[in-house]
């Protein structure tokens, strides 16, 4: 398998608890729509897991699929590993 960085996995353990954030304020905005606090929490953490994720793929490649990331010359996405392999 593939050597990788250090940072490789710091910077994907950050992305994989700031989306836990979204998954958890997600639930909680269910059932409380109207707490705005929460809102703006939600949307400041989507924000800044949009720029975790394109700081990632500008440096070790594609983190999705289907249209959520671009890919670069080489067809990076069908090299290993991916995300949910590490």
């Amino acid at each position: 398998m593939k050597q990788l960085p250090p940072e490789y996995y710091q910077e994907l353990e950050e992305i994989q608890a700031i989306d836990f954030v979204l998954v958890e304020l997600t639930l909680y905005l269910d059932t409380h729509p109207s707490d705005q606090q929460a809102m703006l929490q939600f949307n400041e953490c989507a924000k800044y897991a949009k720029k975790l994720k394109r700081n990632f793929e500008a440096k070790f490649g594609p983190l999705q699929q289907y249209g959520n990331s671009y890919t670069d010359a080489k067809w990076s996405w069908g090299k290993m590993p991916w995300p949910w392999q590490i």
